[in-house]
């Protein structure tokens, strides 16, 4: 089974060297170059054709961010893990955006940055742990405001038409059950599929369900 080649390019010898004993002392994994700029680091690359590269961002002159940006840009296929002390999520997305595989934190143990690197090696996109966990977070945040506001432009009336209209009642049922005529019924599908910039009434179940709409709010007819 060949090794995993790794290229290190970090500005700090002495972080390169711990690197390097760590990394040589796996089994399947070798040390094959390491620059100390990201300057240096495409001509390494080019030179040596690693499976991984680990980059450290914060470096003097160009950082590590415009150094994947150009290993990438050259070689599409290599795999580049950011490995950083900044658990910052702003750097994560840039470093991504970049074309970097993984963004892991030197606060690491020895074994979880082996199964990164191993990773890597196939392929796999990596984010450590807390990482991950943040990213997790954001994401569940941006997915709560994005069911906040994505009936902001209905009417109460419009909503309990819309709940409705997703639990599969016609327009003649949903009239009945809100005591409303089947006219106004449809002039209010009419107006939440305007507001919403969707095409039909299967696009309005889907869109309710997609948001959660069931959650937000008392079923229509509930306490009547």
């Amino acid at each position: 089974m060949s090794r995993i080649r790794v290229m290190l390019v970090d500005d700090h010898e002495i972080v390169r060297l711990g690197l390097m004993t760590l990394i040589n002392d796996h089994p399947g994994m070798e040390v094959v170059a390491e620059a100390g700029s990201a300057a240096t680091a495409l001509e390494m690359a080019q030179r040596h054709r690693p499976d991984v590269i680990l980059m450290d961002i914060r470096m003097p002159g160009e950082s590590g961010l415009d150094a994947t940006q150009r290993i990438v840009a050259a070689m599409p296929d290599m795999r580049i893990v950011i490995l950083t002390s900044f658990a910052d999520d702003e750097l994560v997305a840039r470093a991504i955006r970049a074309g970097a595989i993984g963004y892991v934190l030197k606060q690491v143990g020895n074994a979880e940055l082996l199964r990164a690197i191993a990773a890597a090696g196939r392929g796999e996109a990596v984010l450590d742990a807390a990482t991950t966990a943040r990213l997790m977070a954001r994401l569940r945040e941006a997915d709560r405001k994005s069911d906040q506001d994505a009936f902001r432009d209905l009417s109460e009336r419009e909503l309990d038409v819309l709940e409705l209209i997703a639990r599969g009642m016609s327009n003649g049922e949903i009239g009945a059950q809100l005591a409303l005529a089947e006219k106004t019924v449809r002039n209010h599908v009419s107006d939440m599929l305007d507001k919403l910039h969707l095409g039909n009434r299967v696009e309005l179940a889907v869109y309710a369900v997609r948001h959660h709409l069931d959650e937000k709010r008392e079923r229509p007819g509930r306490d009547a």
